[in-house]
């Protein structure tokens, strides 16, 4: 009897330890923000955790840009991916470089200082912010540059995102430092954009470098012939005390960069948008082809 006694002491106490070690694992909060490569690259860093370390992982998106950033600040969530350009000139309101490694660097000492959170390295792609035309619309106008467009601007509309309409890196200071007012500025949600300036509701889009649909609209991507827009690298920031409790976390995140280039980004996201794979299969894919789960 005791021997049995003993036996079902010991399955009590490892029941408890189990029960004790399951409350205890830690869950690692995700975001992304609203449009098809923001989807593709919040799944990669779900799946990526899910496959490669021990934490629960949660995943949340649609988010905009000043949401998702006072989201990680009050610890809604933990980590994801934003780009320099944002960080630098949205964020944190600096605009005195525009060369690539600056901004970075930058951006990372301030981020921490501030907020508290740990910018990661680049992950291999710039998705800048862009204007572009249709074909026609660049030969009608002989439109090249940025200064190209100002000079005719007040004859078009112009079609974009409400990040792009109202931001501090976007239309408002472009707008003055080019002297440049259009007829009417329209929001648009993003897979809606392209439509509007191929049906001429709009005749000048915003663009960004890893959409595929430039080429396959036929549009002429417009030449920021005075740098106004700085670099938009992808990185990920992660909340500094997480990274200290997990360096390891910190090492698997590492892992990616480097692997995101402008050709592979418009793939993932053509791949989404045009041939209807969900971005997490596209994600996943991606990541097991890359040899990282």
């Amino acid at each position: 009897m005791k021997i049995i006694r003993y036996i079902l002491l010991i399955l009590i106490l490892c029941a408890v330890v189990t029960g004790c070690t399951k409350a205890e694992k830690e869950t690692i909060a995700v975001g992304a923000k609203d449009f098809t490569e923001q989807y593709i690259l919040g799944n990669m860093l779900v799946v990526l955790l899910e496959n490669n370390t021990d934490f629960e992982v949660s995943y949340s998106d649609n988010m905009a840009s000043h949401v998702i950033f006072a989201a990680i600040n009050t610890g809604v969530i933990d980590l994801y991916v934003d780009y320099t350009g944002t960080i630098y000139g949205y964020y944190l309101d600096m605009h005195d470089t525009k060369d690539p490694v600056e901004v970075h660097k930058n951006s990372s000492r301030e981020l921490m200082e501030r907020y508290q959170l740990r910018l990661l390295g680049f992950l291999g792609f710039n998705n800048s912010f862009n204007l572009a035309v249709r074909q026609s619309t660049a030969e009608q106008y002989g439109l090249r540059t940025f200064s190209d467009l100002a000079a005719v601007s007040s004859d078009m509309i112009f079609g974009g995102s409400v990040e792009i309409i109202t931001r501090t890196d976007g239309l408002p200071n472009l707008k003055k430092l080019y002297d440049m007012s259009f007829k009417d500025e329209r929001v648009f949600h993003n897979e809606e954009r392209y439509p509007a300036i191929s049906n001429d509701e709009v005749q000048v889009s915003e663009v960004f470098t890893t959409d595929w649909q430039i080429t396959e609209y036929n549009l002429v991507v417009l030449e920021d012939d005075k740098n106004f827009f700085p670099p938009y690298h992808g990185v990920i920031v992660i909340r500094d005390d997480l990274a200290q409790r997990h360096p390891g976390l910190v090492t698997e995140l590492e892992r990616l960069e480097g692997l995101l280039t402008d050709d592979v980004m418009r793939s993932l996201n053509f791949r989404v948008e045009k041939s209807g794979e969900s971005p997490r299969d596209v994600a996943e894919s991606f990541l097991r082809e890359a040899g990282l789960i």
